[in-house]
């Protein structure tokens, strides 16, 4: 079955067609047959009951300098489409909480991926509370004794923006180190939000796993190691993935958290784990699939569309 598919995404001419997991579902959906519309977050809106954007017609190809090519733009009710993917990139901020709202209203008619509403419930940094005995001693606070006590009680610790992306922002304080106080100035003298904790784990050392799951299934993962004098794993700052097969340990944390992402609507998730313990569960705009697909030889972004074209069918 032929679908209407569009692309809600930062800006297409910049990315990385070697590594841009959007890029891929766009390749995979036209290798499927489906016709594929791209459009910005801001070319979305609202209007007398009902939801518009300025969608193009979208072609994708794998060549370097001229890997995509847009029609005319035209202003669609975004219920002509069968799916929507909500595709664009953190920060989590009110733009993008936003853009969730508008998607809620017309999931009723289109397949929205992820599911916007939990999206908007379903924070990166925040899901994972829902699994204590899977993550590493956990803080979260505006507020500089709560995170001093916190230093205190484990020593080594990270720390970074509840909201942020791609490894920006992250900090490892060691037990003796004394810029908590002058980080903390910095952080809350721009932004609202409060900061996240965690105890440091020397595992991250050897790398910071991330693991696909489809529709709540692990698929596979890779492994991220971090450049040399970094503590900060994510590729977006040079982390080097690497082949790397699920341990027990990560088979028992999907087992635990799949369920309920299967039951959430979260169908592309993206979760991190270093040694032991999960850290993250990316749900916004998780990557990772053109590396797994290198390693592995399986096509996750086929598996993914599978899904998707069930979950359309028993919509209809």
């Amino acid at each position: 079955m032929a679908l209407k598919v569009a692309f809600q995404m930062d800006p297409i001419g910049p990315v990385n067609i070697e590594a841009d997991s959007t890029f891929r579902l766009a390749e995979e959906a036209l290798a499927r047959g489906h016709e594929i519309f791209y459009y910005l977050p801001d070319q979305m809106f609202y209007r007398e009951g009902e939801v518009y954007a300025e969608v193009s017609p979208l072609t994708v190809r794998r060549v370097k300098g001229d890997h995509f090519e847009l029609g005319e733009a035209v202003v669609r009710p975004l219920t002509d489409m069968d799916v929507v993917w909500l595709r664009q990139d953190p920060p989590f901020d009110m733009h993008y909480i936003t853009t969730t709202h508008l998607l809620d209203r017309i999931s009723d008619k289109t397949l929205v991926v992820n599911d916007p509403f939990w999206v908007r419930n379903c924070p990166e940094k925040l899901m994972v509370l829902d699994f204590p005995d899977l993550t590493p001693p956990t803080a979260i606070a505006r507020n500089l004794a709560t995170l001093k006590a916190f230093k205190e009680d484990h020593g080594d610790i990270i720390v970074k923006p509840l909201y942020g992306n791609g490894g920006a922002g992250v900090f490892k304080l060691t037990k003796d180190d004394r810029n908590l106080s002058s980080l903390f100035e910095t952080f809350t003298g721009f932004s609202r939000e409060p900061l996240i904790a965690q105890k440091f784990l020397p595992a991250v050392s050897a790398g910071d796993k991330r693991v696909i799951l489809v529709d709540g299934e692990p698929v596979g993962a890779i492994n991220r190691v971090p450049a040399a004098g970094e503590t900060r794993s994510n590729m977006h700052v040079g982390g080097k993935p690497e082949k790397v097969a699920l341990t027990e340990r990560d088979s028992e944390i999907c087992a635990k958290i799949g369920p309920t992402l299967k039951e959430k609507g979260l169908i592309f998730v993206g979760i991190d784990v270093i040694g032991d313990w999960l850290t993250e569960i990316n749900v916004t705009s998780p990557t990772g699939i053109q590396e797994l697909e290198r390693f592995d030889g399986i096509n996750v972004a086929g598996k993914i569309w599978e899904v998707i074209e069930g979950k359309r069918a028993a919509q209809t």
